[in-house]
């Protein structure tokens, strides 16, 4: 199932502060804290380049059932989902 992307509000700068933290702490607790993978797979923008924003958009939102991948949908408005697919595009994890 894929969500469509209506996003249009960038995240505060302080959420952005907040989101920033959970990519590396939570996001790398799985994909390994450089996002070269680990329990979940490596996800640096040569990693990803093959998937759409759509597909990553969906896999954050709706996690992947029967995986280790969690929905963060609950937690995570649709801006602060598309502002991670963004950092994780341009690669700015670090």
């Amino acid at each position: 199932m894929f969500i469509a992307l209506s996003v249009s509000a960038e995240p505060s700068v302080e959420r952005q502060g907040y989101l920033d933290k959970l990519l590396k702490q939570d996001c790398g607790s799985c994909h390994g804290l450089t996002l070269k993978g680990g329990l979940g797979s490596a996800i640096r923008p040569q990693d990803i380049s093959e998937r759409s924003d759509e597909a990553l958009f969906s896999t954050i939102k709706l996690g992947l059932p029967g995986l280790a991948m969690p929905p963060w949908g609950e937690l995570l408005s649709d801006s602060d989902i598309q502002w991670l697919v963004d950092r994780l595009r341009k690669g700015e994890t670090e």
